[in-house]
């Protein structure tokens, strides 16, 4: 399958502060993304899952290596605009996307900067809103929303600009539990439906159990890369970078322990539970 981003021996470097040494944030990372693929980003605070998004689209440039969106390296400030056009970004804080005071004229921004002629806008706009079930919302002020709906608004913006992916960093982190679900079941559907390429970055270990790829950042580097069903059971690897397994994992590693014969890479709550119902 064709790639869509492809990252080789990425390096990256903050800018140090006066008598300070640089932050070295990406130390060598290889990678390469599938079109059509969700892929989760995991890592602990520091870990640099965000500033690997951030190199996705071109908001930072390698301060070594390369990396390329659509065999397009993202260094070129040529093709800046095309390589934006192609991956999507959706970031934490949904209030700071936010440009417009009613919905269809905030998810019209983006594809209206890139010169979309007004029919062709409209069509995607309306599009867009129906992509994540907001339609309804059209004419509401989006500061009335609550924060899964602001963020489901904040990805139809990005659906606007049909990118071929959409990364999402940290895009979760600030909502509770059903503004979670909105927008989880939102990119899964994006996923399956459009065939969108999905790169979630976050430290929610239950979202990375539906994903078909998992990546495990720790100081710099990708550390694991995997389907989910083999990532995350390696508990104790997991524990010793600062991360817990999801709930389900780390109660069947429990039992294990106790001497229960149950499979670990039961990932969801269903399935779980009749894996300690079957051992019983």
């Amino acid at each position: 399958m064709a790639e869509i981003i492809k990252t080789e021996n990425l390096t990256f470097s903050y800018p140090a502060d006066e008598g300070q040494e640089p932050v070295q944030a990406l130390k060598g990372v290889d990678l390469s993304i599938e079109k059509g693929s969700f892929v989760v980003v995991l890592g602990h605070n520091g870990s640099g899952k965000s500033t690997l998004a951030k190199h996705m689209n071109a908001v930072l440039l390698p301060s070594g290596g390369k990396v390329w969106v659509a065999e397009m390296d993202t260094t070129r400030e040529d093709l800046l605009l095309e390589i934006r056009r192609q991956v999507g970004m959706v970031f934490q804080n949904p209030d700071n996307q936010i440009v417009a005071n009613v919905v269809e004229e905030d998810v019209a921004f983006g594809p209206e900067n890139l010169g979309v002629p007004t029919l062709e806008l409209q069509k995607r706009v309306s599009a867009a809103l129906q992509a994540v079930g907001m339609d309804e919302f059209s004419l509401h002020a989006p500061h009335h929303l609550s924060g899964g709906q602001k963020q489901r608004i904040a990805i139809a913006g990005v659906i606007a600009m049909e990118p071929a992916c959409i990364v999402l960093d940290e895009s979760t982190a600030m909502l509770d539990p059903c503004g979670r679900r909105e927008v989880l079941d939102t990119v899964r559907r994006l996923n399956r439906e459009k065939g969108i390429t999905i790169v979630l970055i976050t430290h929610h270990m239950d979202e990375a159990a539906m994903a078909d790829r998992v990546v495990v950042m720790d100081n710099g580097r990708a550390v694991m890369d995997g389907p989910p069903e083999k990532i995350l059971v390696r508990v104790e690897e997991l524990r010793a970078i600062g991360l817990a397994a999801p709930h389900t994992v780390e109660l069947l590693y429990g039992l294990r322990e106790d001497g229960f014969d149950v499979p670990l890479g039961a990932l969801q709550v269903e399935a779980c539970a009749k894996a300690i119902a079957e051992s019983l």
